[in-house]
């Protein structure tokens, strides 16, 4: 029987509880050199969920890894596993070459001394003697951008996973923790984490299965009797040093406001830098932009041309140029007044949220701010893709979003995932910031009447596109 030093604070009764659970996972690595059991579409269904959760080249440790065969489908970069079973660790070395194993308990992982980018513990809550400390544990392995994603076992199955065993048809147990969602999320707040997504997957660990699997449990009622629960978490933020700042703004037939942009944008952080994209204008904004740019050389400015058509060409160019740390939109027609972008700064900086999306349903509106059938589309939108994203979105198309250059970089370099058929460039941030398990933040602000030109979208062919981005994303994101 392999052995590993139980330390203190573990009483008699922790340290027996251990050393039993050694034994017996000891005894399942032997027995599964012979027996495979049921649970093989369990473990694929498994495998697909954490492929989507977390992004290719990560640096990935598995905490409870068994014998490798989760880590290894991922793919990591780095991956590191860690078991208490010597058994099943001999196992994984000699598996999966291309990964490290660790013989250690969860509970003391001091051997580790790197960070990662992701942290795992798959059907492992449930069987710890001391859930808190092992995630205190894993807390030093972390940093801020550190995704901490845990997946156990629904005590309604309880039943039906005896009598699976009791047929050696499932991998024996000993006696459980039974975590509710709501347990596992108090733990992580005690340990220093924050929750960010919370789901219930797999309705039936069966062979053809994918419609159940994939569609009835993303609904009220089957979700409530899905066998696992999965919880996606942070580290607690820590307040960031102050950063550079990039403006983007996109400007076409915008002429009149541009001055107004010079004048009222404030300086944040280290430093703030107005990066115009021109698109295109029928009227003087190119000129109008250079001129301001000559009227003010304190501030910091890049004026483009826009290489393709559309917002969203016009921001990610922009973007692409930017050299601040974090990155800004405001909209030219300047209805979100640039005196509030200093909250989006504060509410990224702190730590609050990574992804800052501004909300123009919460106060009263200008009269003329927005029509009525483009409130009650907004409306629309927003529940549909709060469900989709399993955040809270409270208005889609606001046009000012904050996030931080490198998490952008990110989102862009993993764009193909989604495809590339959004104008405006919203959606592509939103979807994208909720596949890197970003904590999307809604900041409200007052939304005022335009004072120049006129809209440049079109309610109802764009009403009609973004339906049918709902449908493409609810494929790529909720029905996976």
């Amino acid at each position: 029987m392999s052995m590993i030093k139980i330390n203190k604070p573990f009483d008699t009764a922790g340290q027996t509880y251990q050393q039993n659970r050694i034994s017996h996972w000891d005894a399942i690595a032997r027995k599964r050199d012979t027996w495979k059991g049921m649970g093989v579409w369990y473990h694929r269904r498994l495998a697909e969920l954490y492929r989507f959760y977390i992004p290719p080249n990560s640096r990935v440790l598995e905490i409870g890894c068994a014998d490798g065969r989760l880590l290894a489908s991922l793919e990591p970069a780095r991956g590191v596993g860690v078991d208490f079973s010597e058994e099943m660790i001999q196992r994984a070395k000699a598996k999966h070459v291309n990964l490290e194993f660790i013989h250690a308990d969860a509970h003391d992982l001091s051997s580790l001394n790197e960070t990662f980018d992701v942290i795992i513990l798959s059907d492992l809550v449930n069987d710890l003697w001391d859930v808190q400390r092992v995630l205190e544990q894993i807390k030093r392995l972390s940093t801020p951008g550190t995704r901490i994603i845990i997946n156990f076992y629904s005590r309604l199955w309880q039943f039906i996973l005896g009598t699976a065993r009791s047929l050696n048809l499932a991998t024996p147990d000993l006696y459980q923790n039974w975590l509710t969602r709501e347990d596992a999320s108090s733990l992580l707040q005690l340990a220093g984490f924050d929750p960010i997504r919370i789901t219930q997957e797999i309705l039936l660990p069966l062979p053809l299965s994918g419609f159940a699997n994939k569609f009835l449990v993303r609904l009220w009622p089957f979700n409530q009797f899905a066998l696992s629960n999965f919880v996606i978490a942070r580290p607690l933020p820590v307040r960031a040093q102050e950063p550079r700042v990039s403006v983007v703004i996109a400007a076409r037939n915008e002429s009149g406001n541009i001055k107004s942009i010079f004048e009222r944008t404030p300086k944040m952080g280290q430093g703030t830098e107005i990066v115009f994209v021109e698109g295109h204008s029928k009227d003087d904004t190119y000129e109008a932009i250079e001129r301001e740019v000559a009227a003010h050389p304190s501030t910091p400015s890049l004026l483009l041309k826009q290489p393709g058509i559309g917002k969203a060409d016009a921001i990610r160019a922009g973007f692409d140029k930017a050299t601040g740390d974090i990155l800004m939109i405001l909209d030219a027609d300047l209805t979100v007044p640039p005196e509030d972008l200093p909250r989006f700064y504060e509410a990224l900086v702190s730590g609050t949220g990574e992804f800052i999306n501004g909300v123009r349903l919460v106060y009263p509106m200008e009269k003329e701010a927005m029509q009525t059938l483009n409130f009650i589309g907004n409306k629309f939108f927003s529940l549909a893709f709060s469900w989709l994203l399993g955040q809270p979105i409270k208005d889609t198309l606001c046009g000012t979003k904050v996030l931080y250059k490198k998490d952008y970089e990110q989102i862009a370099a993993n764009r193909s995932y989604f495809g590339d058929f959004d104008p405006f460039g919203d959606f592509d941030l939103i979807f994208g910031a909720a596949k890197l398990n970003l904590k999307i933040v809604d900041l409200p602000i007052r939304y005022r009447e335009r004072t120049y030109g006129s809209t440049n979208i079109s309610r109802w062919k764009h009403g009609v596109l973004l339906l049918r981005m709902v449908a493409f994303a609810a494929r790529r994101i909720k029905f996976i």
